[in-house]
């Protein structure tokens, strides 16, 4: 063992000794095996002492001597050396989603559209087949049996009130909902009525009455100038009526969804009565416009 460590540990004085016995072969210090076992030792070891540790002695040409050897970069190094720096690669996550909602959208509207196409075409068989009309109304008749207003601004009153409710269709029904009549002066409400429900026929004029009231209903003072300067007034108080309902149509077995409609009646002028006779107003003029009102969720048209 302690042979080994010798052959495997050189030192300088080794390796110089080892360097003469090469230059001068003829010289044989040791003639045992183990003095062969050392040359051989020894020229590998003056191998590597020539490679590792170059002669420290300067340069005879002048030049200034040569750095240490540097050996080349292991694989491992030079991998890491020249591998390029990670980079992720963009998400493309938003692409998609962007993508997928612009698909939503085009066959939300292709949905959309298909389905305005089809009811339009829908409601131009029906037209052709069975030519609808609006109903028509006219005001027959109206009598004031009394309207004042009190020194405590209240206001009082009775109307009655007939209109005529018409259906020039030949193929529809109308069915409707209870009416609600309201008859104003300058946008004040001077009294409220209803008409109970009623089928309306083919071809049909139906007489509607009702008897318009209020009782107490207080007034605010600018209301209560208005109205007493219109029932002064020689040309007569203007008087407007409204009625709200709904109604559906039948076609033979088949019915309508239900839709709003307002009759708006103008061109009414009342005389207040004096006594307890009731007076009628004039309707000649009369004229009543119907509006169809759909409404979708919350807005109404």
């Amino acid at each position: 063992s302690l042979s080994l460590s010798l052959i495997s540990i050189p030192t300088k004085a080794s390796s110089f000794k080892y360097s003469s016995l090469l230059r001068y072969p003829t010289l044989q210090p040791f003639s045992s095996p183990l003095s062969s076992l050392s040359l051989s030792q020894a020229r590998t070891d003056t191998n590597m002492t020539d490679r590792v540790f170059p002669s420290s002695k300067p340069a005879t040409n002048g030049t200034a001597p040569a750095a240490n050897e540097t050996f080349p970069a292991t694989k491992s190094q030079v991998y890491g050396a020249t591998r390029p720096a990670y980079r992720p690669q963009p998400h493309h996550r938003r692409r998609h989603s962007r993508s997928c909602w612009c698909s939503c959208c085009l066959w939300f509207t292709l949905t959309i559209i298909f389905l305005l196409l089809l009811v339009a075409i829908t409601g131009a068989i029906f037209y052709v087949v069975y030519r609808p009309h609006r109903p028509s109304f006219s005001v027959t008749s109206l009598k004031v049996s009394y309207l004042n207003v009190t020194s405590s601004s209240t206001l009082n009153s009775k109307l009655d009130l007939n209109i005529n409710a018409k259906n020039p269709n030949k193929k529809l029904v109308f069915i409707y909902n209870p009416v609600t009549i309201s008859i104003l002066s300058n946008d004040i409400d001077i009294g409220d009525g209803t008409v109970p429900s009623f089928v309306h026929g083919k071809k049909n004029t139906t007489l509607l009455k009702a008897t318009i009231t209020s009782s107490g209903r207080e007034l605010d003072s600018e209301s209560v100038a208005t109205l007493k300067r219109g029932m002064k007034s020689n040309k007569g108080l203007p008087l407007k009526i409204k009625l709200e309902t709904k109604v559906k149509a039948k076609m033979g077995g088949i019915k309508t969804p239900k839709i709003g409609i307002r009759v708006s009646c103008d061109g009414i002028k009342a005389t207040v009565p004096s006594g307890k006779t009731a007076v009628t107003a004039s309707t000649s003029n009369a004229k009543c416009k119907v509006d169809i009102r759909i409404k979708i969720w919350k807005w109404t048209f």
